[in-house]
């Protein structure tokens, strides 16, 4: 499938954190459409899973303003600039839940609702957990819950957990835990 032709494109309005665009496209058979996005910030994000030595995952409870409720989630938050994605994900380990980690690895970038949104989270486990804190920039900190990793089901069936791609994130770091030697 071919790409449409963006005829144009207009900021029809501003935030401080987002950007809506209207785009003004024509299809290859023809067919015009106005679309509406939320084009990406150019600020990469992370979110990170953090397993521990007792095998139990560090997650923590925040609000979240687009619900106005207390969730269960993982460490997650914006790069700053000049950061790679590995410091991005340490420092908000360090500033959510008061550790750093030793190793760190990469596993996957996924996109949030694309058909509306150009934003992209890339998940990180992290293991090798050690003390390490941070001043965070939440109006309060996070409050910190371990989970151990073996009852991964039961807290994807926990209503206060429930945030997709904190939910993808931990499918794709279990898979990746059974698929690695020593683990």
């Amino acid at each position: 499938m071919a790409l449409p032709e963006i005829k144009t494109v207009r900021t029809i309005a501003r935030s401080r954190f987002f950007r809506i665009e209207e785009l003004d496209l024509v299809f290859a058979n023809g067919a015009e459409r106005t679309y509406e996005r939320l084009p990406g910030s150019g600020t990469p994000a992370v979110m990170v899973v953090a397993v521990n030595e007792a095998d139990e995952l560090v997650l923590i409870r925040e609000y979240a303003a687009g619900f106005h409720e207390v969730q269960l989630t993982l460490v997650k938050g914006a790069a700053e600039a000049g950061e790679s994605l590995e410091e991005a994900a340490n420092r908000e380990l360090k500033e959510e839940i008061g550790f750093g980690a030793r190793q760190l690895e990469f596993i996957k970038k996924l996109n949030l609702a694309p058909g509306h949104m150009g934003f992209t989270i890339n998940v990180f486990l992290a293991r090798g957990l050690y003390p390490e804190a941070l001043p965070g920039d939440e109006p309060e900190p996070p409050e910190v819950v371990t989970w151990p990793l073996a009852r991964l089901d039961e807290l994807l069936g926990r209503d206060d957990f429930r945030e997709a791609r904190a939910i993808a994130a931990l499918y794709l770091a279990r898979q990746h835990l059974q698929n690695t030697p020593d683990n």
